[in-house]
């Protein structure tokens, strides 16, 4: 540790695990919908100014004159401090992560303990609201929804569009009571009255071998790099187990929702993908500032299971973020990386660790990553190999879904050329590149979705 006073606040984060919901104003960083709040003082910003000062990567770019006397609370001043983190090659400030979060509200995100609905959604047009997740433990779970299902009533109001977001956001996110009106793929009805309550969140949401073209391909849905750690690495080493036996000649991931969370959890799906000529490797670099490169780190591939493949393929979309991205990124060096799905991803090779201020964390950006071959500066995100609709319309795992049976055509055949060109399916990668649209799925995504790289082991040494 760089000072005793750091080496505690880094300490006493220790165990914390990831979170979700930071691209979001802080109040969204909560267990349900009436998370509590926590005190802050002028001398508790004036602390995470100072911490700022030595720990932002950005550091030499904040003003002589910021003054954390300008912010009301930690996390405006938080914010604030996003404005100087110039980048080269990238227009605007590169930092929109940084925040400040109260430790009730963090703790219990943290865990993947939830107390909402379950339930996330999208616009798959400026009127159809689509479930585009459902956690399988949640109320939502529990009443049977499902991935694909359309909302046509909230609450009794079939007012549902994207000029109508804010009513959606405050319903699905912000209510402990909603009435929702579900239209199923058979086109039946069925309305739920749906209560907010606790839950622990499953990231593995699916997976499956896949038999096609005389193929058999591994699919899996991972939605964040968060959670039980035990339970999530137990999944990784069944489901890799079962890939191996099966003998599967292609690997499909799915990180479309997907905003991130634990670096070592990263690292430990990274090493089950990974060839055997990795191992030993290099994964990644992590850099800190100029003022603490001497805990600039680099972490070595440790092959796990048998799996031996020259390939995987990505699902990804705006949603993919962060210890994804890092994912990706890191094993472009070692094996043939194709990426496909609605867009590109959102573009955050940089990360941080909790730092306890009185009642509250503060997260200020702290390191950058790089792969074996230095790559990381993807602040405008990562492009993919072919653009194709999100089947918002289907559920995991079901092979006519856009995204899956462009992944899977290529796997296949080589080729995207049929695979997701459907008149259907470009008529809804049109909706969904509608500027209403989109708008309108940044503002649920914000709600619903972590954008984070979370090294709890902070700054070692």
């Amino acid at each position: 540790m760089k000072n005793p006073l750091v080496a505690a606040c880094v300490l006493a984060a220790g165990m914390l695990l990831s979170c979700r919901k930071t691209d979001a104003p802080v109040n969204s960083v909560t267990a349900g919908p009436s998370a509590p709040t926590a005190p802050v003082s002028s001398s508790d910003i004036d602390t995470a100014a100072a911490y700022s000062r030595d720990i932002y990567l950005w550091y030499n770019q904040i003003p002589t004159n910021f003054s954390s006397s300008n912010y009301a609370d930690l996390s405006a001043m938080m914010t604030g401090l996003r404005a100087f983190s110039t980048e080269p090659g990238f227009s605007g400030a590169a930092d929109r992560w940084s925040f400040a979060v109260p430790k009730t509200q963090w703790n219990a995100v943290a865990t993947g303990s939830a107390g909402d609905f379950g339930l996330q959604v999208f616009f798959r047009s400026a009127s159809d609201l689509r479930v585009k997740l459902v956690e399988p433990e949640s109320p939502a779970g529990r009443a049977g929804v499902r991935r694909g299902w359309q909302i046509v009533k909230i609450n009794g109001s079939d007012n549902i569009s994207t000029s109508n977001t804010n009513f959606v956001v405050q319903n699905v996110f912000q209510s402990s009571t909603t009435s929702f009106t579900f239209k199923k793929p058979d086109n039946s009805l069925v309305t739920l009255s749906l209560n907010a309550g606790n839950y622990r969140e499953r990231p593995l949401l699916f997976d499956a071998v896949i038999q096609q073209g005389g193929r058999k391909i591994g699919y899996f849905v991972f939605n964040a790099f968060m959670g039980d750690t035990s339970a999530v690495y137990n999944q990784f080493e069944s489901m890799f187990s079962r890939f191996s036996a099966a003998g599967i000649n292609d690997l499909v991931v799915d990180l479309r929702y997907n905003g991130g969370g634990y670096v070592t959890m990263q690292e430990k799906l990274a090493n089950y993908i990974a060839p055997g000529s990795a191992n030993g490797g290099m994964m990644m670099k992590q850099q800190f500032n100029d003022r603490n490169n001497r805990y600039n780190e680099t972490t070595n591939f440790n092959k796990r299971g048998s799996l031996n493949l020259p390939r995987v393929i990505f699902i990804v979309s705006r949603s993919t973020a962060s210890a994804s991205e890092l994912l990706i990124n890191n094993l472009k060096p070692w094996m043939d990386v194709v990426l496909v799905g609605p867009s590109k991803t959102h573009g955050k090779p940089v990360g941080y660790f909790p730092i306890p201020v009185k009642d509250w964390y503060i997260f200020p950006v702290s390191f950058r990553t790089v792969n074996k071959n230095g790559q990381g500066s993807y602040f405008d995100g990562l492009p993919v190999n072919a653009t194709v609709a999100d089947g918002l319309d289907k559920d995991w795992g079901d092979v006519t879904e856009s995204s899956l049976q462009a992944a899977l055509s290529y796997s296949i055949n080589g080729t995207f050329s049929m695979a997701g060109r459907t008149e259907e399916s470009l008529a809804a990668t049109a909706a969904a590149n509608n500027p209403e649209v989109q708008r309108g799925n940044q503002s649920l995504d914000k709600n619903s979705s972590f954008k984070g790289m979370v090294d709890t082991r902070g700054m070692r040494k």
